[in-house]
């Protein structure tokens, strides 16, 4: 059903729209890992083209607290175009960034043609990733050998945290935290079982962080949450949003490192944190892209406080998709939905 003349690529079928559930059996953590892996050293390499300018918001006002973001990049190696689109609800108390009531699409062409290859759900793949590209810097920076794992917040963000950090390492104990007593409990018991590791709650955050040796911050609260003195010698702390760790206390870190600062100079919080003082780009160990191709040294020492916090990378949103496209076109599924200029011919 391929049709090649040339560089042209196109499917007879039209474009593959990849739904949500079947995204879920499409791409696991190794997978997730792989791709993100890949990606960070495309960044290091200068093969990522990002769009102009690399974020586009609209942020609708009064009543409706609705906030739309695009994101578009061009991933040479692959070769692979895309642009991501996502909508989400937010009005201070209800946020549904993390859930699977808001609008989350990945648009993808073939970069040599410009005609339409897939519309791919990215609800998964976006929640994995989050997990994935951040937990992917322990393998340069994390303790050798963790013992106790502290969840801050347990929705999708902790969840898929906890099955990324488990497919590194071997846990001991695992500690979470919620707002909602019965929420924790239903995490604990359900993780206990499939991680086969005990997951106990705690009633703070300060009790799930203190004496951990990995923690990680995945809420969607605005405010700050965990606090720097609270980090014991030797941890790791993932931060995978806003101000899940002090800004106040970052550089009292040994090591800071994160996705991207261009990217992350775009968020609100982090931004603020460089213009106040409390941060700057040079107390910034690496980007994970230099550990990942070797740039600059990870841990150096066991003893060592480290920071990892990222914001997320449109280019490994658009390449998890590409995958979910090209495994999903290879096994059959997904829904073919008509091409104008297939249907025109």
């Amino acid at each position: 059903m391929r049709e090649r003349q040339g560089p042209r690529v196109t499917d007879k079928r039209g474009v593959l729209f990849v739904p949500y559930k079947e995204t879920l059996g499409l791409l696991g953590v190794k997978e997730a890992f792989d791709v993100c892996e890949r990606v960070y050293r495309m960044h290091a390499e200068g093969s990522v083209v990002l769009a102009s300018p690399p974020s586009f918001k609209l942020d609708v006002a009064e009543d409706f607290h609705n906030h739309w973001h695009v994101k578009g990049v061009f991933l040479k190696d692959i070769p692979a175009t895309g642009v991501r689109l996502y909508n989400y609800y937010d009005d201070g108390v209800r946020n549904t960034v993390g859930g699977l009531d808001c609008a989350r699409y990945i648009v993808l062409s073939d970069p040599r043609t410009g005609e339409p290859l897939a519309i791919v759900d990215e609800h998964w793949s976006y929640v994995l990733r989050s997990a994935a590209s951040a937990v992917l810097a322990c393998k340069w920076v994390g303790p050798a050998k963790p013992r106790v794992l502290g969840l801050v917040g347990i929705g999708s963000m902790g969840a898929a945290a906890l099955r990324c950090l488990t497919h590194l390492y071997k846990f001991d104990e695992i500690r979470c935290t919620s707002r909602r007593p019965e929420t924790r409990r239903a995490f604990a018991a359900k993780w206990s079982e499939a991680v086969g590791t005990p997951v106990v709650t705690r009633e703070s955050v300060e009790e799930v962080v203190r004496g951990a040796d990995v923690i990680v911050g995945g809420t969607t609260s605005g405010d700050i949450v965990s606090r720097e003195p609270w980090v014991k010698p030797g941890a790791t702390f993932i931060s995978l949003a806003r101000r899940e760790l002090d800004p106040a206390g970052w550089s009292k870190m040994d090591k800071v490192v994160i996705d991207s600062w261009e990217f992350n100079m775009l968020q609100k919080d982090f931004r603020n944190t460089v213009q106040t003082g409390l941060f700057s780009r040079e107390q910034l160990h690496a980007e994970i892209q230099e550990l990942v191709v070797g740039r600059k040294n990870g841990r150096e020492r066991a003893d060592e406080r480290i920071l990892i916090h990222t914001t997320g990378l449109v280019s490994q949103d658009v390449a998890l998709a590409h995958f979910l496209y090209e495994a999903a076109r290879a096994k059959g599924l997904g829904m073919w939905l008509p091409a104008a200029h297939i249907d025109a011919r």
